[in-house]
């Protein structure tokens, strides 16, 4: 007799701007947590030395003696480097400043730049989703996070040149579907630091919409004090203050988040 068995689709996230101070990991962490929130198991991979995905999750520097880098590096398994959060159903593997020497150590690798995949793909059935805070830089960490990723998500901040950079960025995502994922995709842009008061947010704002059309996410993360707070008490802001303006902004992304990807598990014959 043959039994229905649900198992997860885990779709993997690379949320990426080479430019700094854009909301990159504020965005990362709170969709994450949002996404735990609606009752997805979520993994976040913090893929950034500066460790900011992880300090703003609550683990401190002294919860890091061992990091994405060793499960990288081959000596620690990547099961042991998987730690759990305050958000119930979110885990995350964390970074520390050792990231930063990433690349040197692992160049004896034999495809070096499909490293974090390969440690990766036996994990994913656990999870729903798998979220990568990618460093601010184009670099040999960002295209481990693209060769292993489904989808690339731009936080992009409403401010002058804001689309400055972003044309590289697409092509860097064209090069690497051409020639390590195939199957790559941009997932969306989520406008940040939106402020209404200011005439210039509105025609950024405009810009990207007429630059990259449908892609842009419709719900826009307003700058507020309680999102940059949050991090120092390592709290996800929807968290911290659930009742802000920022984190009803990153609840509503999530929920557009979901409903543009339907939310549906594939099912498997197993005899």
């Amino acid at each position: 007799m043959e039994n229905i068995i649900p198992i997860k689709e885990s779709k993997i996230i690379a949320i990426t701007n080479q430019k700094g101070g854009v909301g990159k990991t504020t965005t990362a962490v709170n969709m994450a947590a949002g996404l735990a929130a609606s009752g997805k198991e979520v993994l976040i991979i913090d893929l950034d030395s500066q460790g900011n995905a992880s300090t703003g999750l609550g683990i401190g520097a002294y919860d890091r003696t061992i990091t994405i880098f060793d499960a990288l590096l081959g000596t620690q398994d990547i099961e042991d480097v998987i730690q759990n959060t305050i958000v119930p159903k979110l885990d995350i593997i964390p970074a520390s400043v050792r990231l930063a020497n990433a690349e040197t150590e692992l160049m004896g690798f034999e495809d070096m730049n499909r490293r974090l995949k390969e440690i990766i793909d036996p994990i994913k059935v656990r999870y729903d989703y798998i979220l990568i805070d990618c460093p601010p830089a184009l670099g040999f960490l960002t295209v481990n996070a693209f060769a292993a990723a489904d989808r690339v998500l731009i936080p992009l901040q409403c401010e002058f040149f804001a689309l400055e950079g972003i044309h590289h960025l697409v092509k860097t995502v064209s090069l690497i579907k051409q020639d390590l994922n195939p199957e790559l995709e941009i997932e969306g842009v989520v406008l940040t630091m939106y402020d209404s008061r200011n005439n210039l947010s509105d025609q950024v704002a405009e810009d990207v919409r007429n630059c990259f059309g449908g892609k842009v996410f419709e719900t826009m993360i307003p700058r507020n004090v309680r999102v940059s707070e949050a991090p120092s008490h390592g709290k996800p802001v929807i968290l911290y203050d659930t009742a802000c303006t920022g984190s009803k902004a990153y609840i509503q992304l999530v929920s557009e988040f979901l409903k543009r990807n339907n939310n549906t598990e594939e099912e498997r014959l197993v005899a």
